[in-house]
């Protein structure tokens, strides 16, 4: 049951994660719309009821098992006070790099962003809304700084570069490195944001 305040009990530390694991398990072996609230209990080898007093809905639970898996694609904020070095820090470190697991698990998911309406809601206000912010902010201190050319639009520029190295992971099927992740920087975001063409010499290593 359901408290009368409408609070969930938790479901916390090493049984959460044993859940939460379990969900994208099953993500990855069967698929969103496939996946089901006692599919993952038997996985986890929990009670559906157990599910249920911590998640409200199938998409609840896939939300929060995206945004804590041990492979989730987070965009730490970043500031060394040049954007280039911002950028490379945020999708070339530890939590940056676009995971294959993690990416499959994405791959999952995308159909029910279409056809699902409560995931597409919890999704993006959850999962993908503080990542947004978290890239805006980064494009916001180098404006700032005056590293940004006139006029270029924040909201346009800043998922710019997750959106390229996503499109070559579910549409292309390409594998994204660091030297995939540099180069799209260099190539074609620095160029947008700042004016300046791509000149390799110009570029660290």
């Amino acid at each position: 049951m359901v408290p009368a305040d409408g609070a969930r009990p938790r479901i916390e530390g090493e049984r959460e994660s044993e859940i939460l694991d379990a969900t994208i398990a099953m993500l990855l072996d069967s698929g969103y719309d496939r996946l089901t609230m006692d599919a993952v209990a038997g996985r986890a080898r929990a009670s559906k009821a157990t599910l249920y007093r911590r998640w409200e809905s199938k998409a609840s639970l896939v939300v929060d098992a995206l945004i804590r898996s041990k492979r989730s694609m987070g965009v730490p904020d970043v500031d060394s006070g040049e954007l280039r070095k911002d950028l490379l820090a945020a999708h070339c470190g530890p939590t940056g790099k676009v995971d294959p697991d993690h990416a499959r698990a994405m791959a999952a998911v995308l159909t029910a962003l279409h056809t699902d309406e409560e995931f597409a809601r919890e999704f993006r206000t959850r999962f993908l809304a503080p990542r947004l912010e978290t890239s805006r902010r980064i494009f916001a201190r180098a404006h700032e700084r005056g590293e940004l050319a006139a006029g270029v639009d924040l909201d346009l520029i800043a998922p710019a570069l997750a959106g390229v190295l996503l499109h070559r992971v579910f549409l292309l099927g390409a594998v994204v490195d660091e030297k995939t992740v540099e180069t799209v920087i260099d190539q074609i975001i620095l160029p947008a944001a700042t004016g300046t063409p791509y000149s390799p010499i110009s570029q660290g290593t």
